[in-house]
């Protein structure tokens, strides 16, 4: 299962004929936890800012990564489907 990323897509993927691929929908991120991730990173770290450069980017990024990945809980509170833990 995997989402529509450009390299996901590509003709020039060479898929195994054993190997069938899925696609999620486009912006699904009750069936993609991670969607969920990085807007929550966008809304809070990355969002409202102008940047230098690419430089300034990829450090804002790795910044707010490693803001995200020091909260744990926060994680699995983000990526906790409910509807996934029904019994």
């Amino acid at each position: 299962i995997v989402d529509q990323a450009g390299w996901h897509v590509t003709p020039k993927l060479k898929v195994p004929d054993n190997i069938t691929l899925l696609y999620l929908p486009p912006r699904s991120p009750e069936l993609n936890p991670v969607e969920s991730l990085w807007q929550f990173m966008r809304e809070n770290w990355l969002s409202n800012r102008i940047f230098k450069d690419y430089d300034d980017i990829v450090s804002h990024c790795c910044d707010a990564w490693n803001k995200l990945v020091a909260q744990p809980w926060k994680i699995m509170s983000i990526g906790m489907r409910d509807w996934a833990h029904r019994f």
